[in-house]
């Protein structure tokens, strides 16, 4: 079971850029099962049951506990040697790890390691629905179920951006199987019973309400609109069903929300609906393939709308075009603001993104568009959606490159911005993984309170743009903020660099 620590703000913070879109093609009819074979269902009580007994007894023989053995890797050096580490290389400790006889540290090595996680059967002839991350780097994998009967299983396939994996046991036989149900048709407030392997007790059946539906869950799950529950899920409960009082799975129990790693009542489940749709795609592809234009994008905010006269905050600001992407091939460029895709309205990063990753990889697609105050429509064919988009970002915790040498740096001072700028040179250029040819300011000091430093700039980052405008000399970054006050505006959208990711931020020319 994931668990996010008890910060709202961490839960629901996008990741940084909101990095590169995709989601799943279109989805098959469902695979065929055995003739006669029929999934289980029961007649609910009106109103508030007296007791979940009758559903349990049903639906319970469909639910497994997962078994994996996978492989990890760990550091090969000990606490202690851990600690020392970060004195290797100094030479007042040379003669310390000399006299120790050590070389050079020892590299990672794999050890195996056990986890437990819960599923259920979807289908007469073995295959299981459970959570990718019960199954990640799983070299052994065993069901068992509620009779003690053990099973071993292989993967069919899995996706990480949903946490879906579908398994089927190798063993032949009819087995007893639960459908999806709709999600959507659940209301606020309506019983749910989550059944599943807490803590490797076994089969173990939990009941609560449906607290909230459509819970973003920030950037590690892009693509997952959540039920939030309070039935008690637990580590071990992960890959598990959450069931209505028809029987039908409404949801795969996926993550939680604790402070201390146990249940305090807040779990979340990938909706049926799209638990149906992964795990079809999987079943009969072995994978999920998602759209990929090779952009970073961030939320259209109130600030950027307001530097740009826009009237109505809505939309995808494109901050980064990968090089040789589509995105790039089919003319987007940054600073660009995505409205719609095929018609479509989008509303910010994540519905954009969710957009993007249910096109066709290798199709032509719309996207209007937001430049230079004009709207216009292009055209873009969309990628298939690599293993690793971010590869081409530098990470989100990226830092300016503040050297000690920096702020001996020449420089022009604006006092209207409070800082020392200079323009970037084509070592910078390069360091920074921009385009030939590209320019711009380099911070090399700000002062306390003035404008960058109150929009949160530091020495060491790039200014790459004003107004879309940019910015190799402090006589045009002048220019582009005269001409945000000739439109009687008092905030400026720039484009800065940090290590190799590109932000758009504004900064409040009244805030002096």
């Amino acid at each position: 079971m994931r668990t996010f620590g008890i910060s709202t703000q961490a839960l629901i913070a996008a990741a940084f850029g909101a990095a590169v879109m995709g989601s799943v093609v279109a989805v098959p009819k469902f695979f065929a099962q055995e003739a006669g074979a029929q999934a289980i269902a029961i007649a609910p009580p009106a109103g508030a049951p007296l007791s979940f007994a009758d559903l349990i007894e049903k639906v319970e023989p469909a639910v497994v506990s997962v078994n994996v053995i996978s492989s990890q890797e760990v550091s090969g050096l000990s606490g202690v040697d851990q600690f020392l580490e970060q004195f290797r290389g100094r030479p007042e400790f040379d003669e310390f790890f000399r006299e120790r006889g050590e070389g050079e540290p020892q590299g990672p090595t794999s050890r195996e390691a056990r986890s437990l996680g819960s599923g259920f059967f979807i289908s007469a002839d073995g295959y299981i629905v459970t959570n990718h991350h019960v199954i990640d780097r799983a070299t052994k994998i065993q069901v068992v179920l509620t009779d003690g009967t053990e099973l071993e299983a292989e993967l069919v396939g899995s996706d990480r951006q949903t946490d879906l994996a579908v398994l089927k046991v190798k063993e032949k036989g009819t087995y007893p199987f639960v459908s999806f149900g709709n999600s959507s048709a659940m209301r606020k407030g309506d019983w749910v019973v989550a059944l599943g392997n807490p803590f490797g007790l076994g089969g173990t059946a939990t009941a609560g309400i449906l607290s909230a539906d459509n819970r973003e869950l920030g950037g590690n799950s892009p693509y997952t609109d959540f039920l939030q529950i309070d039935a008690s899920i637990n580590r071990g409960n992960s890959g598990g069903p959450t069931f209505d009082l028809f029987g039908n799975v409404i949801g795969v129990n996926s993550q939680i929300l604790s402070p201390t790693g146990g249940s305090v009542g807040i779990g979340f489940a990938i909706p049926a609906e799209q638990a149906k749709e992964i795990s079809d795609t999987i079943i009969k592809s072995g994978r999920v393939s998602r759209g990929w234009l090779g952009v970073s994008i961030q939320d259209l905010t109130d600030e950027i709308a307001e530097s740009q006269g826009i009237k109505e905050p809505k939309g995808a600001l494109v901050s980064d075009v990968t090089l040789g992407s589509p995105a790039e091939k089919g003319g987007l460029r940054r600073g660009d603001v995505i409205l719609s895709v095929n018609g479509q309205k989008v509303t910010d990063a994540t519905s954009t993104t969710r957009l993007v990753g249910k096109l066709i990889a290798n199709t032509s697609n719309k996207f209007d568009i937001l430049r230079g105050g004009r709207q216009q429509t292009i055209s873009v064919t969309v990628g298939e959606r690599p293993d690793d988009p971010n590869a081409a970002f530098a990470a989100p915790g990226a830092r300016p490159d503040s050297g000690p040498g920096l702020r001996t740096q020449p420089g022009t001072m604006s006092d209207e911005l409070g800082a020392r700028l200079i323009p970037m040179d084509e070592e910078t250029r390069v360091r920074l993984g921009l385009r030939s040819g590209e320019t711009g300011l380099r911070v090399v000091e700000v002062t306390a309170d003035g404008v960058l430093q109150k929009a949160g700039l530091e020495p060491g980052m790039v200014i790459l743009e004003a107004n879309g405008r940019p910015v190799p000399s402090v006589d045009e970054l002048q220019r582009a903020l005269n001409e945000a006050r000739a439109n009687n505006r008092t905030k400026v959208l720039i484009a800065i660099r940090v290590g190799q990711v590109t932000r758009y931020l504004t900064i409040d020319l009244a805030a002096k």
